[in-house]
């Protein structure tokens, strides 16, 4: 006897299933973060220096160089930036959706190490000296920019303005500022070029103590709004040297996009196109069970905040072919059981129950290899890593239980009774008991 309350709850379920990917599916894809490769942007490999001679480069120093590099990337406006420590001395940062690619380099790699001195170049006061994001942009009198910043300790500097005083007659009572001050740097060097390297040497007539400073130096409104959020990023407690740089246009991102999207249609539709002609029905509950693979893998990515890029996208169309890697190994096995001349029912349960040890030892030796390369790749191989990853594990819920399921609804209703040649067996390959 038929259950055809079988066959409704199959199509419930599709529909239901249809209904939500129809309706949510676009917002998902487009709420994704994509990579520099995607939709443009430029990635810097750089080599970390100390700062100072005999100091090392130590795990905590990368971490702090690391948070250092977030603030001011924040100043930029990058969503999702990808900052990581690559070895014992090189971090990488790739920043997609960056325009303005000389602007975020000046950002990222000045050390914003803010000093005051005097003509003979003794400091008397850093940039550890001042408050936290105590830098703004402000208009002097005649409406020129400056940029002014604000102390902790207003004693401390009133104290630097009388020892000037003090020790040094006009035209010498200078305090020197300067922002990236380098041994061998000199005032009275610089002074005489027509752009020295210091901001500004404000003369000073009489003690100042208070926390507010100006610092002048005939700033456009954007160098003044640089400055001021390069102080307020912090400096960096190392130097950065540039080993490698890869920009990649928008317009180039934009079209590899379009490009992968075209081959993954392509391939996925081949593939569907495979199962249909050779598995008949069975091929419709894979094409299904592979729809939804597809939209909760991205879901998911979409709820990681993970960032999609080439070899993420390659990843995915993997894992499609190994979710239909593992319906091929259930499917032959439902068939070989068949052909045995056991009947539908019995067929079904054996074959699914037969294929899993098979599926679950492939998956985990996948799992594995995927899980060497997210610890010991490099950024772009991570994302390859995370993809495959999440595509196994849920093909496990799509092609292995997810396809059960739906099958096994119509197998329990009775219909397919004595119908081989539905799941793509020949009579005349049936042996007999």
């Amino acid at each position: 006897m038929v259950k055809k309350w079988r066959i409704v709850v199959f199509f419930v379920i599709v529909i239901l299933l249809g209904g939500i990917i129809s309706q949510t599916v676009m917002n998902t894809a487009k709420g994704i973060n994509l990579g520099l490769d995607l939709q443009g942007g430029f990635e810097i490999l750089y080599e970390v220096n100390p700062a100072e001679d005999g100091s090392e480069i130590t795990e905590e120093t990368l971490q702090a160089t690391v948070s250092a590099l977030n603030q001011r990337v924040n100043v930029l406006g990058v969503s999702e930036p990808n900052i990581t420590i690559e070895g014992e001395d090189r971090i990488r940062v790739q920043l997609a959706g960056v325009e303005d690619q000389q602007t975020a380099r000046e950002l990222l790699a000045t050390e914003a190490d803010l000093s005051f001195r005097d003509v003979d170049d003794n400091e008397h006061l850093s940039g550890e000296d001042l408050e936290e994001n105590g830098a703004s942009v402000g208009f002097d009198q005649s409406n020129q920019p400056v940029v002014t910043v604000t102390l902790r300790d207003g004693n401390a500097f009133g104290k630097v303005t009388e020892n000037i005083l003090n020790e040094y007659n006009p035209p010498n009572n200078r305090l020197v500022i300067w922002l990236d001050y380098e041994e061998g740097d000199s005032f009275t060097e610089e002074s005489q070029e027509a752009e020295p390297k210091y901001l500004s040497a404000p003369t000073v007539n009489q003690p100042l103590y208070h926390k507010n400073i100006q610092i002048e130096g005939d700033f456009e409104l954007e160098e003044a709004e640089f400055l001021a959020e390069v102080l307020n990023s912090g400096s960096l407690p190392v130097e950065l040297e540039e080993i490698y740089s890869n920009a990649v246009g928008a317009s180039l991102g934009e079209d590899a996009m379009e490009k992968t999207i075209f081959a993954g249609f392509i391939g996925i539709g081949l593939i569907l196109a495979y199962m249909l002609v050779y598995y008949r029905f069975m091929g419709v509950i894979a094409a299904v069970t592979l729809s939804a693979y597809i939209y909760i893998v991205l879901t998911i990515f979409y709820w990681m905040q993970g960032v999609l890029t080439l070899p993420g996208v390659a990843a995915l169309i993997l894992g499609v072919g190994m979710a239909v890697d593992a319906n091929i190994i259930t499917y032959e096995r439902i068939k070989e059981e068949i052909r045995s001349g056991r009947s539908i029912m019995s067929a079904f349960k054996s074959g699914s129950r037969r294929s899993l040890s098979t599926i679950l030892d492939a998956n985990i030796t996948t799992i594995l290899a995927a899980g060497v390369l997210f610890y010991y790749g490099t950024s772009s191989v991570q994302g390859f890593a995370v993809m495959l990853i999440v595509s196994i594990l849920t093909s496990f819920l799509t092609a292995v239980y997810g396809s059960r399921l739906l099958l096994g609804l119509w197998v329990k209703s009775r219909i397919f009774n004595k119908k081989p040649q539905v799941f793509g067996v020949k009579e005349s390959e049936i042996s007999e008991l």
